[in-house]
Protein backbone atom coordinates (compact mmCIF):
# COMPACT_ATOMS: atom_id res chain seq x y z
CA UNK A 1 0.00 0.00 0.00
CA UNK A 2 1.33 3.42 -0.96
CA UNK A 3 1.01 5.97 1.78
CA UNK A 4 1.94 9.63 1.43
CA UNK A 5 3.88 11.19 4.28
CA UNK A 6 2.92 14.86 4.22
CA UNK A 7 6.37 16.41 4.42
CA UNK A 8 8.97 18.00 2.15
CA UNK A 9 11.68 17.45 4.78
CA UNK A 10 13.94 14.75 3.33
CA UNK A 11 15.45 13.88 6.71
CA UNK A 12 12.01 13.32 8.25
CA UNK A 13 10.95 11.24 5.24
CA UNK A 14 14.02 8.99 5.46
CA UNK A 15 13.56 8.56 9.19
CA UNK A 16 9.91 7.51 8.78
CA UNK A 17 10.72 5.17 5.89
CA UNK A 18 13.33 3.44 8.06
CA UNK A 19 11.00 3.38 11.06
CA UNK A 20 7.99 1.80 9.33
CA UNK A 21 10.23 -0.35 7.16
CA UNK A 22 11.20 -2.34 10.25
CA UNK A 23 7.89 -4.19 10.01
CA UNK A 24 7.49 -5.65 6.52
CA UNK A 25 4.10 -7.09 7.50
CA UNK A 26 2.64 -3.58 7.33
CA UNK A 27 3.11 -3.70 3.57
CA UNK A 28 3.64 0.05 3.34
CA UNK A 29 5.55 2.08 0.79
CA UNK A 30 6.09 5.53 2.29
CA UNK A 31 6.34 8.34 -0.25
CA UNK A 32 7.08 11.99 0.36
CA UNK A 33 5.39 14.93 -1.33
CA UNK A 34 8.42 15.35 -3.56
CA UNK A 35 8.07 11.76 -4.80
CA UNK A 36 4.68 12.57 -6.33
CA UNK A 37 5.58 16.06 -7.55
CA UNK A 38 3.41 17.77 -4.95
CA UNK A 39 5.78 20.15 -3.18
CA UNK A 40 3.97 23.51 -3.49
CA UNK A 41 2.19 23.53 -0.14
CA UNK A 42 2.01 26.35 2.36
CA UNK A 43 -0.07 25.17 5.28
CA UNK A 44 -0.31 27.47 8.30
CA UNK A 45 0.46 25.41 11.39
CA UNK A 46 -1.77 27.30 13.80
CA UNK A 47 -2.61 24.46 16.19
CA UNK A 48 -1.95 24.78 19.89
CA UNK A 49 -0.55 21.25 20.18
CA UNK A 50 1.38 18.75 18.05
CA UNK A 51 -1.82 16.76 17.51
CA UNK A 52 -3.75 19.79 16.24
CA UNK A 53 -0.98 20.64 13.79
CA UNK A 54 -0.70 17.05 12.56
CA UNK A 55 -4.47 17.08 11.91
CA UNK A 56 -4.39 20.45 10.13
CA UNK A 57 -1.64 19.27 7.78
CA UNK A 58 -3.15 15.85 7.09
CA UNK A 59 -6.55 17.35 6.26
CA UNK A 60 -4.99 19.89 3.88
CA UNK A 61 -2.87 17.28 2.11
CA UNK A 62 -5.76 14.85 1.79
CA UNK A 63 -8.06 17.51 0.39
CA UNK A 64 -5.47 18.40 -2.23
CA UNK A 65 -4.30 14.89 -3.11
CA UNK A 66 -7.34 12.69 -2.46
CA UNK A 67 -4.98 9.88 -1.52
CA UNK A 68 -4.20 8.20 1.81
CA UNK A 69 -1.87 10.52 3.67
CA UNK A 70 -0.50 11.06 7.13
CA UNK A 71 1.27 13.92 8.83
CA UNK A 72 3.26 14.19 12.00
CA UNK A 73 4.11 17.07 14.23
CA UNK A 74 6.15 17.51 17.36
CA UNK A 75 6.60 19.97 20.14
CA UNK A 76 9.65 20.75 22.22
CA UNK A 77 9.17 21.03 25.95
CA UNK A 78 11.91 22.18 28.35
CA UNK A 79 11.68 21.37 32.04
CA UNK A 80 13.39 24.54 33.23
CA UNK A 81 11.12 26.96 31.36
CA UNK A 82 7.83 28.37 32.56
CA UNK A 83 4.76 27.70 30.40
CA UNK A 84 4.85 31.12 28.76
CA UNK A 85 8.34 30.45 27.34
CA UNK A 86 7.84 26.85 26.19
CA UNK A 87 8.66 26.38 22.49
CA UNK A 88 5.94 23.72 22.15
CA UNK A 89 4.89 23.50 18.52
CA UNK A 90 6.78 26.71 17.68
CA UNK A 91 10.23 25.13 17.77
CA UNK A 92 11.37 27.34 14.89
CA UNK A 93 9.70 30.44 16.33
CA UNK A 94 6.56 32.40 15.61
CA UNK A 95 6.43 34.62 12.54
CA UNK A 96 10.00 34.68 11.26
CA UNK A 97 10.92 31.03 10.67
CA UNK A 98 14.35 30.23 12.11
CA UNK A 99 16.91 28.63 9.82
CA UNK A 100 18.94 25.67 11.07
CA UNK A 101 21.76 28.00 12.12
CA UNK A 102 19.37 30.45 13.77
CA UNK A 103 17.73 27.64 15.74
CA UNK A 104 21.08 26.38 17.00
CA UNK A 105 22.07 29.90 18.03
CA UNK A 106 18.77 30.58 19.80
CA UNK A 107 18.59 27.36 21.82
CA UNK A 108 22.28 27.29 22.70
CA UNK A 109 21.90 30.83 24.07
CA UNK A 110 18.86 29.70 26.05
CA UNK A 111 20.87 26.79 27.49
CA UNK A 112 23.61 29.24 28.45
CA UNK A 113 21.00 31.31 30.26
CA UNK A 114 20.06 28.19 32.23
CA UNK A 115 23.64 27.59 33.35
CA UNK A 116 24.94 25.69 30.32
CA UNK A 117 22.30 23.01 29.86
CA UNK A 118 18.60 22.34 30.17
CA UNK A 119 16.45 19.22 30.12
CA UNK A 120 14.21 18.81 27.08
CA UNK A 121 11.82 16.35 25.48
CA UNK A 122 10.01 16.10 22.14
CA UNK A 123 6.37 15.06 22.20
CA UNK A 124 5.10 13.63 18.90
CA UNK A 125 1.71 13.23 17.25
CA UNK A 126 0.44 11.57 14.06
CA UNK A 127 -2.75 11.95 12.02
CA UNK A 128 -3.64 9.47 9.26
CA UNK A 129 -6.46 9.95 6.75
CA UNK A 130 -7.38 6.96 4.60
CA UNK A 131 -10.59 8.31 3.06
CA UNK A 132 -13.20 11.00 3.58
CA UNK A 133 -14.28 10.83 7.20
CA UNK A 134 -11.79 8.05 7.98
CA UNK A 135 -9.37 9.87 10.26
CA UNK A 136 -7.08 8.30 12.85
CA UNK A 137 -4.84 10.24 15.19
CA UNK A 138 -2.64 9.63 18.17
CA UNK A 139 -0.34 11.40 20.61
CA UNK A 140 1.20 9.29 23.36
CA UNK A 141 4.34 8.63 25.36
CA UNK A 142 5.23 5.59 23.25
CA UNK A 143 5.79 7.74 20.15
CA UNK A 144 7.46 10.59 22.03
CA UNK A 145 11.12 10.98 22.82
CA UNK A 146 12.98 10.52 26.06
CA UNK A 147 14.48 13.43 27.97
CA UNK A 148 17.88 14.76 26.96
CA UNK A 149 20.14 17.69 27.69
CA UNK A 150 20.22 20.69 25.39
CA UNK A 151 23.57 22.43 25.87
CA UNK A 152 25.13 25.82 25.21
CA UNK A 153 28.10 24.62 23.15
CA UNK A 154 27.12 23.24 19.71
CA UNK A 155 28.78 20.18 18.21
CA UNK A 156 30.60 20.80 14.93
CA UNK A 157 28.45 18.23 13.07
CA UNK A 158 25.14 19.33 11.53
CA UNK A 159 22.09 17.24 10.58
CA UNK A 160 20.14 19.15 7.93
CA UNK A 161 16.51 19.52 8.93
CA UNK A 162 17.26 18.55 12.54
CA UNK A 163 19.42 21.46 13.75
CA UNK A 164 18.99 20.87 17.46
CA UNK A 165 20.75 17.51 17.18
CA UNK A 166 23.93 19.62 17.30
CA UNK A 167 23.25 20.73 20.88
CA UNK A 168 21.66 17.51 22.13
CA UNK A 169 23.42 15.39 24.75
CA UNK A 170 22.44 12.01 26.19
CA UNK A 171 21.75 12.34 29.91
CA UNK A 172 23.13 8.91 30.90
CA UNK A 173 26.54 9.28 29.23
CA UNK A 174 26.91 13.05 29.07
CA UNK A 175 27.95 12.66 25.41
CA UNK A 176 26.66 14.46 22.35
CA UNK A 177 24.48 12.04 20.41
CA UNK A 178 26.79 12.55 17.44
CA UNK A 179 29.65 11.07 19.52
CA UNK A 180 27.80 7.88 20.42
CA UNK A 181 28.54 4.86 18.20
CA UNK A 182 24.91 3.80 17.86
CA UNK A 183 23.78 7.41 17.47
CA UNK A 184 20.71 6.66 15.34
CA UNK A 185 19.37 4.08 17.79
CA UNK A 186 20.11 6.20 20.85
CA UNK A 187 18.36 9.24 19.40
CA UNK A 188 15.49 7.20 17.93
CA UNK A 189 15.12 4.28 20.34
CA UNK A 190 13.28 1.14 19.29
CA UNK A 191 10.37 1.87 21.60
CA UNK A 192 9.50 5.02 19.61
CA UNK A 193 9.66 3.04 16.37
CA UNK A 194 7.47 0.39 17.97
CA UNK A 195 4.97 3.05 19.03
CA UNK A 196 4.55 4.32 15.47
CA UNK A 197 4.44 0.78 14.07
CA UNK A 198 1.76 -0.19 16.59
CA UNK A 199 -0.33 2.84 15.62
CA UNK A 200 -0.32 1.84 11.95
CA UNK A 201 -0.94 -1.80 12.87
CA UNK A 202 -4.03 -0.86 14.84
CA UNK A 203 -5.39 1.37 12.10
CA UNK A 204 -4.67 -1.04 9.26
CA UNK A 205 -5.85 -4.09 11.22
CA UNK A 206 -2.49 -5.88 11.01
CA UNK A 207 -2.30 -7.29 14.53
Amino acid sequence: MELIFGTTNKSKLRAMQMRLGKDASLGLEILGLGDIGAVDFAIPEIGASPLENARIKALAYFQALQRPVFSCDSGLFIDELEDSRQPGVNVRGIGDYMSDDDAIAYYSALAAEMGGKMTARYKNAVCLILANGEIYEYMGDDISGHRFYMVAKPHHIRNEGFPLDSISVEIASGKYYFDIDDYANKWNPDEIDDGFINFFRRVLGKF
